[in-house]
């Protein structure tokens, strides 16, 4: 069943606009990718593909959490995350785009 939905994930990937049109990647290429490549449990695989992926999930998943149960410090906290997130997709994007 698991495999299914892996299959249906990688047959309904969407290209990316500025790769396509423009020739380079945008800051979330390789997102979908990755995104794949963690559910098959390749964790080596997915960071290198998109190194943001697990900070974006862990931020999604703690934003959930807090309007739930509404931590004492928790929109510090997500304000903190969403700035190393930010800062890994960034340097991650020049650095694919030096290496490139």
């Amino acid at each position: 069943m698991f495999e299914k939905i892996i299959e249906w994930l990688e047959s309904r990937m969407g290209s990316c606009f500025y790769k396509r049109y423009f020739g380079i990647e945008c800051p979330g290429c390789g997102m979908q990718r990755s995104f794949i490549e963690l559910l098959k449990g390749n964790l080596i695989e997915s960071f290198v593909l998109f190194p943001a992926l697990l900070p974006t999930l862990f931020l999604i998943i703690y934003l959930i959490l807090h309007l739930i149960f509404k931590f004492r410090n928790g929109a510090n906290f997500l304000k903190n995350l969403f700035i190393i997130n930010t800062s890994i997709v960034v340097l991650s994007y020049i650095y694919k785009l030096l290496t490139q």
